[in-house]
């Protein structure tokens, strides 16, 4: 029987118990939405006593079936004020199943001047430890201690400066097979939910325990072998991604003029080769860093790196296309080294990449720092550690935040979260997808680049409207039910283009609890986890109104394509599942 365990931060009440029937068969994102539907209230205040921090690893979480190793951070978010699912890989969630624990519940808020305290859980039970040490820490400090006072086998989940001082850009990170802090549940602001709870990390130590076995392990076994090979060889899972990282993109969507530049104004950028995926590997094979690894064990797509500096050492890993962007042609930056500097430091303080780079855009609007200033940028960035620094508290509140405060008006926002990597005006699947998904702007609620621009999993013009509100809908609840295995959202390359993949997943879940679960069972589940998030936003006040991109999508046209944003708000609510 799988376990739930319930931590009250104001009582330090811990309670384990069976999961209860009302969230039998729920895991990852079902489990968290879930959660955050039936217990927080819609309208209360993100920061306060009635928000929960709700983690679960996916269903298939801690199983030997590749690419199962991701986790669901949930609640109301910081930053948009609607429901939140951030999806972070790293070794924690692993560890948690392993521990049979199916999810975890942070509630209450302890009172004013409480300090911040570390839970701690392993197979004798969870508590609280006290480490006032790491206070005012960066996540890599952070985690060296823990490793050092807890052993080094164990999965850290913790929050940086932005999250302690409550920023609503902060991340929450978690550490990666190498004990790096790089994996981020990065969205929404969570960070800023785990900062108002007072914990400044969880450790878990999963040493002398193994996870449940599957109830038919012949049929696991051999459905787990299926999807090992569909992962393999489809051309970018088991090539593209491997080779190159995500960061292969960067000359991808350039080509197709769909590359934002300069804060959204142009869709190509003249240096991208500077900062793409295939300059990243020559640069990291150069120095002796690593161009191919997993965030988590049984990871086979492999798209992560170590990416040192200049003297060889080790800056970061998990440096992924969107961050690269974000700091990249998005503000005219073309020296990779800065690039990686500024996702250093913001997996150090904590903080989402992406609301980062567009909240650095805004300065740069500003004039607070010049255009494609990667120092500049760098030395703005470090401000946020201060908890006094004004200047800094502004930046680490995000896009949104920062354009109210200097005063500008062109701001990529849906529902307060800022856009990704790719332009709406010249991919507008994946545009329907950051107005209409429950998240806020989110590509990865519906990543339609793949019909767009990839050609993977059909073809749809991303100029044209025809097919772009389906493609959108149909995608965002198959993210929905993926997101609820604990499957990285990569394998959705494959799985767009394999006829039996749907049955294979179906299999594996089946045999992993003994149930009947068909291919029609996923999208499903997928349906259901948004019918719990749209009604919970709808009931904290959001409507087709908050639906919407800026108006400068819809007023400027967009080289080299020449494109506006053209879908009205009522066609775009057809991408959304009726409630």
């Amino acid at each position: 029987m799988s376990t739930l365990i319930r931590i009250n931060t104001k009582k330090k009440k811990i309670v384990s118990s069976d999961l209860p029937d009302d969230y039998a068969g729920l895991g990852g994102r079902a489990l968290t939405s879930r959660v955050v539907r039936r217990e927080v209230p819609p309208t209360c205040h993100p920061l306060s006593a009635q928000n929960k921090l709700v983690i679960a690893p996916g269903l298939l979480t801690g199983t030997t079936a590749a690419n199962t190793g991701r986790l669901s951070v949930g609640g109301k978010s910081p930053l948009t004020g609607t429901i939140k699912e951030s999806n972070a890989g790293g070794s924690f969630s692993q560890k948690l199943a392993k521990l049979d624990i199916t999810g975890i519940i942070i509630e209450d808020k302890p009172e004013p001047g409480t300090p911040f305290q570390v839970l701690v859980i392993d197979k004798l039970g969870t508590r609280f430890d006290q480490m006032p040490e790491l206070d005012g820490l960066g996540t890599y400090e952070t985690s060296a201690k823990l490793f050092e006072k807890y052993g080094s086998k164990v999965g850290i989940m913790v929050i940086g400066p932005a999250g302690e001082n409550t920023r609503l850009a902060s991340s929450i990170q978690f550490t990666d097979p190498k004990g790096n802090p790089s994996r981020a549940a990065g969205r929404g602001g969570l960070g800023a939910l785990m900062g108002s709870k007072k914990i400044k990390a969880i450790v878990v130590d999963a040493e002398g325990s193994k996870a449940p076995e599957p109830v038919d392990k012949e049929a696991f076994k051999a459905a787990a072998k299926r999807w090992a090979e569909i992962l393999v060889k489809h051309p970018v899972t088991g090539q593209g991604l491997p080779s190159f990282g995500t960061s292969i993109l960067i000359n991808v969507i350039n080509e197709a003029g769909t590359l934002p530049t300069k804060n959204f104004r142009e869709g190509r950028f003249d240096k991208a080769a500077e900062i793409g995926g295939e300059k990243m590997v020559e640069l990291i094979n150069k120095r002796k860093g690593v161009a191919k690894e997993g965030c988590h064990a049984g990871c086979i797509i492999q798209c992560s790196q170590k990416y040192c500096d200049e003297k060889g050492e080790y800056l970061t890993s998990g440096f992924e296309y969107e961050t690269v962007w974000a700091f990249g042609s998005n503000l005219l930056i073309s020296n990779l080294d800065d690039i990686a500097q500024l996702d250093r430091l913001c997996d150090d303080l904590g903080l989402d990449t992406i609301e980062t780079g567009t909240t650095i855009a805004m300065a740069m609007e500003a004039g607070i720092v010049p255009w494609g200033d990667g120092p500049g940028a760098i030395e703005l960035l470090k401000r946020v550690y201060d908890p006094k620094d004004y200047l800094g508290a502004i930046i680490g509140n995000g896009t949104s935040f920062t354009a109210e405060a200097f005063g500008v008006d062109r701001v990529p926002v849906v529902k307060k979260q800022s856009l990704p990597a790719y332009d709406p005006r010249a991919a507008k699947g994946v545009g329907v997808t950051y107005a209409t998904s429950p998240m806020g702007a989110d590509h990865t609620a519906g990543y339609a680049i793949c019909q767009n621009i990839l050609k993977v999993g059909g073809d749809i013009d991303p100029l044209g409207k025809e097919g772009n509100v389906e493609v959108s809908k149909n995608l965002q609840i198959a993210t929905a039910a993926v997101d609820a295995t604990g499957f990285c959202l990569f394998v959705a390359f494959a799985v767009l283009d394999t006829d039996d993949a749907l049955d294979t997943i179906a299999k594996l879940i089946s045999s992993r609890y003994g149930i009947e679960f068909t291919a029609d069972d996923i999208g499903k589940t997928g349906i259901e986890i948004l019918k719990d998030e749209f009604s919970f936003n709808r009931d904290a006040g959001f409507t087709a109104v908050h639906d919407q991109l800026p108006d400068f999508f819809l007023n400027e046209f967009f080289p080299p394509h020449n494109q506006l944003w053209d879908f009205s708000v009522e066609e775009m609510q057809k991408a959304k599942v009726e409630i």
